[in-house]
């Protein structure tokens, strides 16, 4: 082949690459200004902020660390915030992942009336969390909802619940474990995958029920559990409806503009991270503030994932 020949095919060779570039470009599009619009921008923007003085009105300063230092050691209701949204993301998401494997399991179980049951665990996933909170605030009120009623009645101490620092959290874990039909679904959909003949083979070589769902159900619906856990941390994470409408609803600010409340109530016991940003932003506009806690949260939200995924392999392969 000729030197020219040769050229003439490398050429056409590049042009082939760069028209099967520009495709590849067309067909990821859609998503490439998806990303970049809604993720990729706002992220870098959050971060850029986090450095200036801007309340959302006059042009942006540059301040430094200023806002750090501020929202770390002066600003008061940061260190209850992230304690109380590492506590929900701890409880909340281990028991809901718990128990909803459990309900999941138990419908498998059901001869007859599966579909009834189903359709009975699902619905209070479909309810509103703002009329959700304030149905519970109303059952869980400590002089007149009937849950402390029915157990004064069985001699039984009556909680404060949305009124005790001590009980809020278990409160809205509760709440969060009524609305359990996302989970259900899910982890139902996963139990009848696992194959019938290998409980056959566990039954006749004598197996009990601990460890036919250790040795066989579990192993099989890992990657399964996996899924819940990430997208249950990263939910926890942004928790804020049921918390601030349970706050309110509690320290008795259900509506009405300039109204004066305690954030967090009771005692910054329901005190969010997503709602420290709120607070920041929205209320105080101080959105370098509030861009601060957001980047916070968006580490702290990554990290976890992060780590639940490195460990990801060695978790399917147990």
């Amino acid at each position: 082949m000729t030197v020219t020949a040769r050229a003439s095919t490398r050429a056409a060779l590049r042009r082939k690459r760069r028209r099967g570039a520009v495709r590849t470009l067309l067909f990821l599009s859609p998503w490439l200004i998806g990303f970049s619009v809604f993720f990729l921008y706002p992220l870098v923007s959050t971060v850029y902020f986090s450095f200036m003085r801007y309340d959302g009105f006059t042009a942006p300063s540059f301040v430094g660390l200023r806002n750090w230092r501020y929202v770390i050691d002066k600003y008061p209701y940061f260190w209850p915030g992230l304690r109380n949204t590492v506590w929900l993301v701890v409880v909340m998401v281990t028991l809901r992942v718990i128990f909803g494997l459990g309900i999941g399991m138990l419908v498998t179980k059901l001869k007859t009336g599966a579909g009834f049951f189903r359709t009975v665990f699902y619905l209070p996933y479909l309810a509103p969390p703002v009329a959700a909170t304030i149905a519970f605030a109303f059952l869980l009120n400590p002089g007149t909802g009937p849950v402390n009623h029915l157990l004064g009645d069985l001699g039984l101490p009556r909680p404060g619940w949305f009124t005790d620092p001590a009980w809020s959290k278990p409160a809205l874990t509760m709440l969060a474990l009524w609305g359990i039909g996302d989970l259900m679904v899910i982890f139902t959909a996963a139990l009848l995958d696992v194959p019938r003949e290998q409980y056959e083979a566990a039954l006749l070589d004598g197996a009990g029920g601990w460890q036919r769902f250790r040795y066989i159900t579990l192993p099989t619906i890992r990657p399964v559990v996996l899924f819940a856990v990430v997208t249950g941390v990263i939910q926890t994470m942004q928790y804020y409806t049921q918390a601030i409408v349970a706050g309110k609803v509690a320290s008795g600010v259900i509506g009405g503009s300039g109204q004066q409340w305690e954030p967090g109530y009771p005692h910054a016991s329901t005190w969010t991270l997503p709602q420290m940003v709120y607070n920041l932003g929205f209320q105080r506009f101080d959105t370098g503030s509030a861009c601060v806690v957001a980047v916070i949260l968006f580490t702290v939200s990554m990290a976890c994932t992060a780590l639940l995924l490195r460990r990801r392999a060695g978790f399917l392969e147990d």
